[in-house]
């Protein structure tokens, strides 16, 4: 039986096996807004009129890039994304916000990359608005370039 370092390492040699996540390169480009903050402003946290708890509306392609992302991971689990924390420690990084900006991506595999997006996704889980920072900082987007060059080498 393979290990999954071999069956990545298989799935490697395929050309353009990103390509249903690097599509979105163009898209993430152009976009202006990837979603923005709904803050109830019209309730006064009465128990007839309670605060809702402010919370991000995704753009449509950041909602279609994370759907396609889940559908990626279910499809792969070679990358055994679902381990992204211990991934991302095996590679002298932390699911830290600011830790995975600074990752020296050059130096990364098609893995750690992966788990990078999955970690930022997994981030909006447990913080609103985390997702969407990476998103507006261009961490994404980055990340997915990556990914594009890594699979046309």
């Amino acid at each position: 039986m393979k290990s999954n370092k071999e069956n990545r390492n298989n799935h490697s040699r395929k050309k353009e096996q990103f390509a249903v996540l690097t599509k979105y390169i163009n898209e993430l480009e152009d976009a202006e807004v990837f979603g923005e903050w709904v803050v109830d402003r019209k309730n006064d946290g009465s128990s007839e009129h309670p605060i809702q708890f402010p919370f991000v509306n995704f753009s449509k392609v950041s909602d279609m890039f994370v759907v396609e992302f889940y559908k990626f991971s279910e499809s792969h689990p070679e990358y055994e994304l679902q381990q992204y924390g211990d991934i991302l420690e095996r590679n002298g990084l932390k699911w830290n916000n600011a830790l995975m900006r600074r990752a020296d991506i050059e130096n990364l595999d098609e893995q750690v990359i992966l788990t990078l997006m999955m970690g930022a996704i997994r981030a909006e889980r447990f913080c609103d608005g985390a997702l969407l920072g990476f998103f507006e900082d261009g961490y994404m987007l980055k990340w997915l370039k990556r990914l594009k060059e890594i699979d046309t080498k």
